[in-house]
């Protein structure tokens, strides 16, 4: 569907078609007055008087049909003293609307229609002051026609690129917001996670004895103070301008499996790893390991958990948590974890799988490990 001609539209093509009358007149004008005599037979002026009109009115088709309607005007204007208007309005839309290499072609044609005008038409005058007269106009037309076209191009190339560049910040911020969240979740989700175990202990069994329930108090407010410093650590380096959370390692993979037997958890680790795991390896496998001990205390209470970490430079890392069949559970999750685990892996060039077994539910991903 066309768009409708706005005001500047009309104004715009008025102006011209009023210019390229203006030129016809101007040229009209000097057979009139006897600058330059009559052509002969003399009903060719009445003919060229027609034809300057029509390529004056062409000015309301030329962005319709650019190249269509310059190449018209001039065939027509190897004949026609009075279409010069129509046609120099014409070459400056071919320059404008079409690609310098159909522009440039075009502007070649127009030279070759002018000057097999001046031998067609000797009558016109001093031949060769109007054939360089008008060669420069038709130069300095095409000329201006370009710049207006590569003016056009450079703010269309700056909108696109501010649009990417629009885009791309878009996706950073999503992006930033799932690492966030991300975060949240795999620091404070194991954190929480020994606190609803401790509470809920204490709220079933509340005659436990004295130095079991002080066990369970220091527990609760051990891990309630440093969910808070984690808490604090996130926000810190969300108001900060620059920094990143302090990463947990390979070496910190003990420290969590230690945290969750003190929740009363039946923890297995067995470490059988060549060499020294890089950061990112570690990090990613901590992660894993703090998901499935969290899944498994929240999902298999009282199940026993086996977490695995076999690997060498060249082989791979692999991690796995598998815990027993679970007992009743008693709260269902998004899966958030799972799914902020899979993109960690993926980050990473691994592999990562989950599911049921025959025994239980198993976690378990493969990393590259290069040599």
């Amino acid at each position: 569907m066309r768009s409708r001609r706005s005001v500047r539209d009309w104004l715009v093509d008025t102006t011209l078609f009023l210019f390229a009358a203006l030129l016809g007149v101007l040229a009209a004008n000097d057979r009139f007055n006897g600058s330059v005599p009559m052509p002969n037979p003399s009903w060719l002026f009445q003919v060229d008087q027609v034809l300057g009109l029509l390529a004056c009115c062409t000015v309301w088709i030329r962005k319709r049909w650019p190249v269509e309607v310059a190449v018209a005007l001039l065939v027509v204007g190897t004949f026609s003293e009075l279409t010069g208007g129509g046609m120099l309005v014409a070459l400056f839309t071919v320059a404008v609307h079409r690609p310098p290499k159909v522009s440039l072609l075009v502007f070649a044609l127009s030279l070759a229609s002018t000057t097999a005008f001046i031998y067609i038409r000797p009558d016109t005058g001093d031949t060769q002051t109007v054939l360089i007269l008008a060669l420069t106009i038709q130069g300095i037309v095409q000329a201006w026609g370009l710049v207006v076209y590569h003016r056009r191009q450079l703010i269309i190339s700056l909108k696109d690129r501010a649009d990417r560049a629009e885009t791309e910040a878009q996706l950073r911020a999503h992006q930033v917001r799932e690492e966030i969240a991300r975060e949240m979740h795999d620091v404070l989700g194991h954190r929480l996670s020994l606190l609803s175990v401790h509470a809920g202990a204490l709220e079933y069994n509340p005659a436990a004895p004295s130095d079991d329930i002080a066990r369970a108090a220091k527990v609760i407010r051990e891990s309630a103070h440093q969910a808070l410093q984690d808490l604090r650590e996130v926000i810190g380096v969300l108001r900060a301008p620059v920094g990143e959370l302090p990463q947990p390692t390979m070496a910190d993979v003990a420290t969590l499996v230690t945290e969750s037997r003190r929740a009363g958890m039946n923890v297995r680790l067995r470490q059988e790893l060549t060499g020294t795991v890089p950061e990112l390896l570690g990090r990613t496998s901590y992660r894993i390991v703090q998901e499935g001990l969290t899944n498994a205390r929240k999902h298999a209470p009282g199940a026993d958990v086996h977490v695995v970490l076999t690997g060498e430079p060249a082989d791979g890392l692999t991690v796995e948590v598998v815990n027993t069949l679970p007992a009743p559970v008693t709260e269902n999750t998004g899966g958030q974890g799972l799914k902020g685990l899979g993109e960690r892996v993926a980050l990473a060039d691994g592999r990562f799988e989950h599911g049921p077994t025959t025994e239980g539910w198993r976690l378990r991903a493969w990393l590259p490990w290069p040599a």
